[in-house]
């Protein structure tokens, strides 16, 4: 059995460990939840001022061009695609993930709309805002949406037939953590005609993803989880070059114009991954995002061959590894089941738990103890989960030991049954 001198000892060895330096953790808090939002950067507040006093209030609007604010959403896109198998020049950090999923699902459904394929495919599963999106543009473009689950993808009675448009998924599912292997389901898609659009919200900065090497079609992802961008940081959205410059996307706004101080009344999109640009950008988010960025990037010193990713990928797989056994062991008889998949390569980040009773009290309880993580309801289908997200930046192997041992105390108490940890917030 791991003991808590073991995790101090896992710690000490952790190569990753300085890398905590570049956050401002509240003192005592174990932060299992930069899945939903990362830890500030303590770089951003100074450099988030510096936009504001000095770029903004001295240089003004000379700072377009002095501070070189006008091409930040390439130069961020570049450093995202050091994080998810992209070459420079095929990302761009703009807008939130789900006006880039209108935008992208929207061009790949312009390349099928002469084809006779009219479905949509994706898991019933997938996060909300996506089954919303697509929903929302197979109503106006004359498909139709269909829900499955993970295990109709592949084998003798896979989904994946000539009527099949678009495949739409998540790469790492939001509620389970379970994580798809995207170059098969893509070789499997394209093989049957299909395009395919993979949300990386759950998987940059927290997974290795290799979207040129998969062979994908089209990926948009979120700045403000693993990415540590802020509350609301811009998304990103990533386009293949043999797509990027063929097709418009809807929302042809002047930054996504070839030369949008020509002014010119008709609209002539840019050239590759820029017209997925649409309105004028938000610099001070965009500022805050970089420091977030910088913060997973430096773990490229860890591993030079490979890149940051396969540095924390290590780290966060002994962590979860770490987090499963001791929940096993030490909350045996609690009624908690593992929803994430246990074979490393079907998982993400995160560990999530299942309780039929007092799942919601269970996550409140744990963060008045200041254990962060968080709820996600269930329904007919599915249970009500428990969900811990591991950063390896600045999670460290005691962090996990003391998580457990929280945890222990509020099923053996019963504490999670006061009555305050059973009033729901807006906010799970």
């Amino acid at each position: 059995m791991t003991t808590l001198e073991d995790c101090r000892a896992l710690d000490a060895q952790d190569p990753l460990r300085p890398l905590r330096d570049q956050f401002t953790l509240p003192e005592g808090v174990i932060y299992l939840d930069g899945n939903s939002l990362g830890v500030l950067p303590t770089a951003a507040p100074a450099r988030i001022a510096e936009v504001v006093t000095l770029e903004w209030g001295q240089g003004l609007i000379r700072s377009w061009n002095t501070a070189s604010w006008f091409d930040l959403p390439q130069r961020l896109g570049d450093k995202v695609a050091r994080l998810i198998g992209a070459a420079p020049g095929e990302v761009v950090c703009t807008d939130s993930t789900s006006v880039n999923l209108y935008k992208v699902l929207f061009a790949a459904l312009s390349q099928q709309k002469d084809t006779g394929r009219k479905l949509v495919v994706s898991e019933r599963s997938n996060f909300p805002t996506d089954l919303y999106i697509a929903e929302s543009l197979c109503r106006e473009r004359g498909f139709t949406l269909k829900l499955i689950e993970a295990d109709e993808l592949q084998g003798p009675g896979s989904v994946l037939t000539d009527e099949v448009a678009v495949l739409m998924l998540t790469h790492v599912n939001y509620r389970t953590g379970a994580m798809h292997d995207m170059k098969a389901i893509t070789a499997a898609a394209h093989a049957a005609g299909a395009l395919t659009v993979w949300d990386l919200a759950h998987s940059a900065g927290a997974v290795p993803v290799a979207l040129n090497e998969s062979n994908a079609d089209y990926a948009i992802g979120c700045g403000y989880k693993y990415l540590n961008g802020g509350p609301g940081a811009p998304a990103f959205a990533w386009v293949h070059t043999r797509h990027a410059g063929r097709f418009e996307q809807p929302l042809s706004g002047w930054w996504g114009h070839a030369a949008p101080f020509e002014f010119t009344p008709h609209y002539r999109p840019a050239p590759g991954v820029g017209r997925y640009l649409c309105g004028t950008q938000p610099i001070i988010a965009l500022a805050g995002l970089e420091c977030g960025l910088d913060t997973v990037l430096a773990a490229e010193a860890f591993d030079k061959d490979q890149g940051a990713m396969a540095a924390l990928r290590a780290k966060s797989l002994a962590l979860t590894d770490l987090f499963i056994e001791l929940v096993e062991e030490r909350c045996a008889g609690q009624g908690l089941a593992l929803v994430t998949p246990r074979e490393h390569a079907q998982r993400g980040s995160q560990v999530c738990l299942s309780r039929g009773e007092g799942a919601y009290a269970i996550v409140q309880a744990l963060i008045a103890r200041d254990v962060i993580g968080d709820y996600r309801a269930g329904d007919s289908q599915m249970p009500d989960i428990l969900r811990f997200g591991f950063t390896p930046l600045y999670i460290g192997f005691e962090d996990v030991w003391n998580a457990v041992e929280h945890l222990v105390q509020v099923l053996e108490s019963g504490e999670w049954k006061r009555e305050e940890f059973n009033r729901k917030n807006a906010v799970t």
